[in-house]
């Protein structure tokens, strides 16, 4: 199994080293649109408007990596994303109670090239058995690490009604629902 990873992602690599040089000969800019969504906690505390939150994304080498299993590793994370550049630092999502992952990190790179190449080739590809979403990110401040949902992990997840085995089963509120009787939390 290990040897056909390493396969996949040798291929990855020598596909996104081959796409930048093709881009770069042919004289295209590697420059990715901004998505339309905006972080809405950026204006916490009327720090920052939207044309700073554009700005600082225009300037971004930080990119929010969504929908990872929980049980996917930083180690994990690390080898895929390596593959279209340097990385400065992995951040992992974690329940802000249990302090366990919850499915979405950040990954910074040191250069904004790298990062366009990330967007570009690694976003909607496969990392444990899961399509990988990717989207630019202001740039990491201390406490986003952590879910904004009531229980702790992603709001996304509370409120999700299918099961989900790499996202901890079913959602919050619909795991509660289906309880078993006679189980009291312990």
């Amino acid at each position: 199994m290990e040897i056909v990873n390493t396969f996949k992602l040798n291929i990855i690599s020598e596909f996104i080293n081959q796409m930048s040089n093709d881009m770069f000969s042919a004289g295209n800019s590697l420059s990715i649109d901004l998505s339309s969504y905006r972080d809405q906690h950026f204006k916490v505390g009327g720090k920052g408007s939207r044309a700073e939150q554009d700005r600082l994304l225009r300037l971004s080498t930080t990119l929010y990596v969504g929908n990872l299993s929980f049980y996917t590793t930083e180690e994990q994370i690390y080898e895929l994303f390596t593959r279209c550049g340097d990385i400065r630092r992995i951040i992992m999502g974690l329940d802000k109670y249990k302090k366990t992952p919850c499915g979405f990190c950040f990954v910074e790179y040191y250069t904004r090239a790298d990062a366009e190449n990330c967007l570009r080739y690694i976003n909607g590809t496969r990392l444990d058995d899961r399509i990988v979403r990717t989207d630019w990110d202001a740039g990491f401040i201390e406490g986003r690490q952590y879910g904004r949902g009531k229980t702790g992990g992603q709001v996304r997840d509370e409120y999700r009604t299918d099961y989900d085995a790499g996202r901890g089963g079913y959602g919050k509120i619909i795991a509660q629902k289906i309880q078993p009787e006679g189980h009291f939390g312990r």
